[in-house]
């Protein structure tokens, strides 16, 4: 029970931190799509506004759902958009550093969609979960067993299943990242659309 549940930490531990990876790397990208000429610029900004709502929308989309996969489909589909305006960018201006910089930025939040979408795939394996199940009912019962052949009652007994029950529910509720209890937060993705609402700060280039 404590390998499955160290597996389950550990994998919730990964999606948290592509959770903050991706949303940096969205930011980032915002910052320096501020600094392209127009038009690509304009047409830039409300793409990734768009494409952060959409990982925000993830956030509490079933892995493997049709739901995540429209999403995902949509992400890409910006994803692709975005490339095209940066090599427009690109072309107009072949050796001014915003345009390569952005580039860059923008190759990064694609990796860092993969990444998440990994994270989120990432489960415990099913035989280790039914080797939990298993474990805990054998050692249930061989309890059980014993405190009946000493008379002990049903106290004891009581207290072992309700502390191997929340052990399971817990390791469970981890390895199901958007369902139950204990879900990733989507706080750096709602922080980052909040922003994105804001004026931008670079002007863009004349």
């Amino acid at each position: 029970m404590a390998f499955g549940l160290t597996l389950a930490v550990g994998r919730y531990e990964d999606r948290r931190t592509a959770v903050v990876a991706e949303a940096n790397a969205i930011g980032t990208t915002y910052l320096r799509a501020q600094l392209v000429a127009e038009p690509a610029r304009a047409r830039s900004l409300v793409l990734l506004r768009d494409y952060t709502g959409l990982a925000l929308r993830l956030s509490g989309e079933v892995p493997g759902s049709p739901a995540m996969l429209r999403t995902v489909a949509a992400e890409r589909a910006i994803q692709r958009q975005l490339w095209g305006l940066a090599g427009q960018a690109l072309d107009a201006a072949p050796v001014a550093n915003a345009p390569r910089l952005y580039v860059e930025s923008l190759n990064e939040m694609i990796d860092q969609l993969t990444v998440r979408l990994f994270a989120l795939g990432n489960r415990v394996p099913t035989a280790v979960l039914a080797l939990e199940l298993l474990g805990a009912a054998a050692a249930l019962g061989l309890l059980g067993l014993y405190l009946s052949v000493l008379g002990r009652g049903w106290l004891p007994m009581l207290l072992a299943a309700a502390l191997v029950t929340m052990l399971l529910l817990v390791t469970f509720d981890l390895d199901r990242p958007t369902r139950g209890l204990i879900n990733v937060p989507s706080t750096p993705y709602q922080s980052l659309l909040a922003s994105m609402k804001q004026p931008p700060a670079a002007h863009p280039r004349q």
